[in-house]
């Protein structure tokens, strides 16, 4: 299998990674997706392996801002990030169509592991996932 890819373990099929953490490593199996809006600092664009740069299924620059001004904010966070991304699904779509085919990974820049946007989005997706498999099974059982 090769290096270990340094990345969260999977849920539902989606790997999390630090765009650092990926540096000199093996790309990950199945798609790759950078989900920040700005290119992590001090990143070569060359060094990075992604198939698609998603800048819109990032949080807005003004919800980013209103976080990094007091990350005690977190839970307030959640809600408005879970809000944009329920106004953009066009922005999440190429993640779902590349779900569909088998495993992805979202990139992000984050130092921060446990509460980074990554996250919300990951779960954004994996709810969306569980409603879909519900609705199936209901529609199989009608």
């Amino acid at each position: 299998m090769g290096t270990q890819h340094a990345s969260t373990p999977s849920a539902g099929g989606i790997r999390l990674a630090r765009v650092r953490d990926t540096l000199g490593q093996e790309p990950p199996s199945g798609r790759v997706f950078l989900v920040d809006r700005l290119w992590p600092r001090g990143v070569r664009k060359t060094s990075v392996h992604y198939d698609a740069w998603l800048q819109d299924a990032a949080p807005s620059t003004e919800l980013r801002r209103w976080l990094h001004a007091d990350p005690d904010r977190w839970e307030g966070f959640v809600e408005r990030y879970r809000a944009e991304l329920a106004d953009r699904p066009e922005a999440l779509r190429p993640i779902r169509e590349a779900l569909a085919e088998g495993p992805v990974t979202l990139l992000y820049g984050a130092r921060d592991t446990e509460r980074n946007h990554a996250l919300v989005l990951r779960d954004v997706l994996l709810d969306a996932e569980g409603a879909d498999a519900a609705a199936d099974s209901d529609r199989a059982g009608e």
